[in-house]
Formats: C-alpha cells, sequence, structure tokens
C-alpha cells in the first residue's frame, strides 16, 4: 500500500576492496552505471559479471551494513558470485542469455525465489520457509541473464498490516534509511530496493506496488521507477496483498534502465489470467526502442487538483518542470482530474476483501513446508510472538480475516467498492480527462518530500500524492526525478490510460535527458 542476523555473510572484504566501496558515490568506481554501459563493457572484455557483482557486495557491506547502515538489504544470495562467474563462462563460449547477461539485480522481500534465500515480506513468520518455485517474474529474470544479488527489506507485509505502520520497518530486516537524509523515511512499501538504488548498492532493482509502493519511494529517493498497466508482469509469487491492484514494477537510476528491466519482468503468464490481456495490446519490444524527442507535440494534462496542497518548494520545482516539458515541445492543459475522491473512498474495502483469500492461495503454492494455511494463522503468530506488533498492530490483517465470515469476495459492500472505484479512477477519471483534453498523458507531482521517521506515531505525510489514480485503475505511472527540496527529491509523475507504458517511459526519458536531475545521495544525517 503507499508510503504508508539480516544479510547472509557476505565475501571476506580487504581493507582495499572496503575502501573502494566509500559511502559516497564519488568514492565508488561504478557509481550511477547503467545497464546499456555494463553490458558495452562486459563486451569488450573491459568488465565481468563476477567483478560487478563483487564490487555491489563490497558496497553492501560498506554502506548497508556499516557506515550509514542504510539496512536496506535484508538477505544476500550466497550464490550470487558463482551464479555470476556462469554467466561470465557462458559468455566466453558465445551464449548470450539476453540483454540482462552478467547483470545483478536486488529484489524485493515478498518476491518469491526458489534458492537459499527465504520470501518473507519482511515478517519473522517466514523466515526459513522453503520456497519451492520461482515467483514468474524471477524465472524471466534468470531466462534473461540476470544475477539476482539478494533481497530488499520494505515495510512489513507491504504496508498492510495495521495502522500507524512505520514504511521502511520490518520485524525481519528492521529500519530502512534513507541515503539522502538518515532520520528521513524512504516510504514504501519497496523501501530497500529504493534506498538500495539510489544508493548504488545494485545495478537494477524491482519493487511491487498496490497503491505507491514503487512510485512514492522512487521518488523521495532520486529514482525513476514504473507501477505498470495491471496484467503486464505476473503476479504468480508475490506475497499479496489486492489482485485489483499487485503489480511488480521496476526502480533505477535512469529511465533506460527501467524500461530495460520491464522488458525482462513483462509477458503472458499462464498462472496469472490477468497477463492474457496484455496480447495484442502491448508492444513488449517498444520499451527497448523508445523514441528520442518524445515530448514534441504531445499533449499533457496537468492535474491542478494533485498540485494543491503541496508545499512552496515542491510548487516551484513543478513549475520548472512544466517550463522544461513546454520547451520540448509539448502542449499543456491544465485541469481538475474527475472524481479525485471517489477514487479511493472503497480502496480499504476492496484491500481487506482481497487479501486473506489471495493469501491462503500464495501460502498454498510457494510456503507448503510452512505452519501456515490462512491469514487467521498469521494473525495468530503475531499474537503470540508480539516482537511483531512492537512498533503498530495488526488491524487491517484482522479486518481481512473478519470480511470472510462476511462474504469475502461476494460480499456486496465489496463488489460495490470495487466497481464504483475502479469507474471513477477509469471511465470517469483519467480515461474522462484524457478524452476531453485529447490528452497523451497526465503530470503531477508524485509526492512531497520524504517526511521523518517517527516509530511513535507512524507516517505522519499529508502532502498530496499522485499514486492512487493509477493504482486504482490498474494503470501505467511512471516517476522520475524532478529535483531537490532541502536536499531532499522530488519527482514528476506521468500516468495514462492502459497499456500506455512505452508512451510514458518515452516521454519521461526525454524530460529526464533534458533536465538530468538525479544527485547521487549523500547520506546525511538530516536535510538542508
Amino acid at each position: 500500500m503507499k508510503r504508508r542476523n539480516f544479510l547472509s555473510a557476505a565475501p571476506a572484504l580487504s581493507a582495499a576492496a572496503t575502501a573502494s566501496a566509500a559511502m559516497t558515490g564519488s568514492g565508488f568506481r561504478w557509481a550511477e552505471l547503467g545497464a546499456a554501459d555494463a553490458s558495452r563493457r562486459m563486451a569488450a572484455g573491459e568488465l565481468t559479471s563476477l567483478a560487478l557483482t563483487q564490487a555491489y557486495l563490497a558496497r553492501i557491506a560498506a554502506v548497508d551494513r556499516a557506515g550509514p547502515k542504510l539496512n536496506s538489504v535484508i538477505e544476500l544470495n550466497p550464490d550470487a558470485e558463482a551464479l555470476a562467474a556462469a554467466l561470465d563462462a557462458e559468455r566466453a563460449a558465445g551464449k548470450l542469455r539476453g540483454p540482462l547477461h552478467g547483470l545483478p539485480v536486488l529484489i524485493k522481500d515478498n518476491i518469491a525465489t526458489h534458492d537459499r534465500m527465504s520470501n518473507t515480506a519482511g515478517s519473522i513468520a517466514l523466515a526459513g520457509v522453503p520456497v519451492p518455485r520461482d515467483a514468474t517474474l524471477v524465472a524471466r529474470l534468470r531466462e534473461a541473464g540476470a544475477v539476482i544479488l539478494g533481497k530488499t527489506n520494505l515495510s512489513e507485509w507491504a504496508n498492510f498490516r495495521g495502522k500507524a505502520s512505520v514504511s521502511g520497518w520490518s520485524s525481519r530486516g528492521g529500519q530502512t534509511l534513507n541515503p539522502y537524509a538518515l532520520d528521513r523515511t524512504p516510504s514504501g512499501s519497496s523501501s530497500g530496493t529504493g534506498a538500495a538504488l539510489a544508493a548504488n548498492l545494485a545495478l537494477l532493482g524491482v519493487g511491487t506496488e498496490t497503491d505507491g509502493s514503487v512510485t512514492s519511494p522512487a521518488a523521495v529517493q532520486g529514482l525513476v521507477g514504473i507501477k505498470p498497466t495491471l496484467g503486464l508482469v505476473s503476479r504468480y509469487g508475490i506475497v499479496p496483498i489486492a489482485f485489483s491492484q499487485d503489480t511488480a514494477g521496476a526502480m533505477c537510476r535512469s529511465v533506460a534502465d527501467v524500461a530495460l528491466l520491464l522488458w525482462a519482468l513483462a509477458g503472458v503468464d499462464p498462472a496469472d489470467p490477468a497477463t492474457r490481456a496484455q496480447q495484442g495490446r502491448f508492444d513488449r519490444d517498444a520499451l527497448l526502442k523508445l523514441p528520442a524527442g518524445a515530448l514534441k507535440g504531445r499533449r499533457l494534462g496537468v492535474a491542478t487538483n494533485l498540485v494543491e496542497g503541496h508545499g512552496r518548494a515542491t510548487v516551484a520545482l513543478f513549475d520548472a518542470a512544466l517550463q522544461a516539458l513546454e520547451a520540448a515541445g509539448a502542449t499543456l492543459v491544465r485541469a481538475q482530474l474527475p472524481q479525485l475522491p471517489a477514487m479511493s473512498a472503497g480502496e480499504l474495502e476492496v484491500m481487506t476483501n482481497e487479501m486473506a483469500p489471495a493469501m491462503a492461495d500464495y501460502l498454498r503454492d510457494f510456503a507448503p513446508g510452512g505452519p501456515f494455511r490462512t491469514l487467521a494463522d498469521l494473525v495468530a503468530f503475531n499474537q503470540a510472538h508480539p516482537e511483531t506488533l512492537a512498533l503498530f498492530g495488526q488491524e487491517w490483517f484482522e479486518a481481512s480475516v473478519a470480511s470472510v465470515q462476511a462474504g469475502g469476495l461476494k460480499a456486496p459492500r465489496y463488489l460495490k467498492a470495487l466497481a464504483t472505484g475502479q469507474r471513477a479512477a477509469r471511465a470517469q477519471g483519467i480515461d474522462a480527462m484524457l478524452k476531453a483534453h485529447r490528452l497523451d498523458a497526465i503530470v503531477a507531482p508524485t509526492s512531497g518530500p520524504a517526511w521523518l521517521t517517527d516509530v511513535v506515531k507512524g507516517d505522519q505525510d499529508t502532502t498530496p500524492a499522485a499514486t492512487t489514480p493509477a493504482a486504482v485503475a490498474g494503470y501505467p505511472h511512471v516517476t522520475v526525478p524532478m529535483g531537490q527540496v532541502s536536499g531532499l527529491p522530488v519527482g514528476l509523475s506521468f500516468f495514462g490510460t492502459a497499456w500506455t507504458d512505452a508512451k510514458l517511459l518515452a516521454l519521461a526519458a526525454d524530460y529526464e535527458q533534458r533536465t538530468k536531475l538525479r544527485r547521487e545521495p549523500l547520506f546525511k544525517a538530516n536535510a538542508g
């Protein structure tokens, strides 16, 4: 949901290796490395997958475990170096698996991997439970040649366990820190993926989103992130919240890397019926050939009611972004996004009704060797282990369990909330605005700057966020760096109708290349 012993033993590090992975990006040889450059260097024999994997492992040891101790990586893959060496051998033999061959990837710890790592959604309940198979997206990453470097920390149970949750905290992984200001939230729930990629701990990163869990942590940590159209990426093997909104997404330091990673993740999966909808509606290869100058001649809607309520500094950055869009040849149309309050009015009802049956399916297929079969079993576990409830409760878990007795997926309240929300977000909302003004996409600030982490009161952000319309609609949403407020990144959002993921990424890429506003984090104690 929106904002609202961890590492396996790393290889022994020499003093020189640790020094090469200094806290600040300027001291790390591969800081801000992009996927295309890494692949080019590997093809030219200037770099190996093993060397890059070892460099990132050293960087994680220096920055995540020591130094500022970001706590972004919850578990390292003990086989990462062996996998990288095997991929180097394949390259030397003339075998290339795909455009991700040898590239290290971090993935969120709610995405199943069939290896020696757990998949826990940040909960100690699932630690050590064997995972019998890869999530479909992980299988696709392996097929494309990626090295699964490790799993990232997250807001426990993807930030849908209880009220007053603390973004980036989990009972298994502790608190993830924001590398731009260590006292500020990394947002969530893909907190660890965001912090790790911002801090150059891997080349590529995968998160998941139900509402804001990719786009918000990407925005507040200076990254590009995409929540794709629902059904573009298989959900099979992802610990669920709500199947009507859940999806995995890419989080990287550039639009080009996000597009490449999404290309690897996307595709039809018989295990996820929603993915069949992309057939004949989405050209996956368009992600590999984003056109230059994509903003010229485009009509962009400025959702004015998603700007109201932001601070003056964020609005000033947004105004500068609009000027850059116009300078690139885009026409701007200012208008209210229709039906905005109605989009989120029933969202909690939908999530609480969908979680219990979806969780039972996940536990059956991906944790059959564990002691849990239902969400009620997990509620009982938390009650028996009060350390899991140390900072906040499990009200949403309990409401989800209660919804089963109240009719679950057949309950009239649920069916009405689902239909009303989707209608408001789709036909009456995003699609209505696009059609009325002949728009290609809609833009708005993604969210405000990162707020202070507060373990007593929980998340306290009150600024508007552009995450909900696309999340409820199941439509694509891209965020790209828009600048900084007192050293804290903020993002610019592009969102639109279903299956326009490649178009949105092209628009974002044009803006990104014209502005170049991403800055490496400095691991400061606080903002300013």
